[in-house]
């Protein structure tokens, strides 16, 4: 079975969540990846299961995978999944998320 997410697209999504969601990337591994002390985070893959960061924890890089509520099969699904991860890591380390998050 060919994988969802080829490596150009897991590329350009990835290239987008670190751009443009750097901050976000951070809120996720420390709400949802069990990193709440990681000063940075930066995506650094993902399969059709869920997402891969490489977290910076007191100095030192450190992986966390997040995983998706569930397989995902299409890029389109990516954006909802990545968003829902946001609310819910903010929910829980009880922060409010971006106006445009909500």
């Amino acid at each position: 079975m060919t994988p969802p997410f080829t490596p150009d697209v897991v590329e350009a999504i990835q290239r987008h969540m670190n751009g443009d969601h750097a901050d976000d990337c951070r809120v996720i591994v420390q709400g949802l990846g069990g990193q709440p002390r990681a000063t940075a985070a930066a995506m650094s893959g993902m399969d059709a299961g869920g997402m891969d960061f490489l977290a910076t924890v007191d100095g030192a890089s450190v992986p966390v995978r997040v995983p998706f509520t569930q397989r995902l099969t299409e890029r389109r699904q990516v954006r909802a999944e990545a968003a829902r991860m946001y609310r819910e890591a903010c929910a829980s380390l009880g922060i409010e998320p971006r106006a445009d998050a909500r």
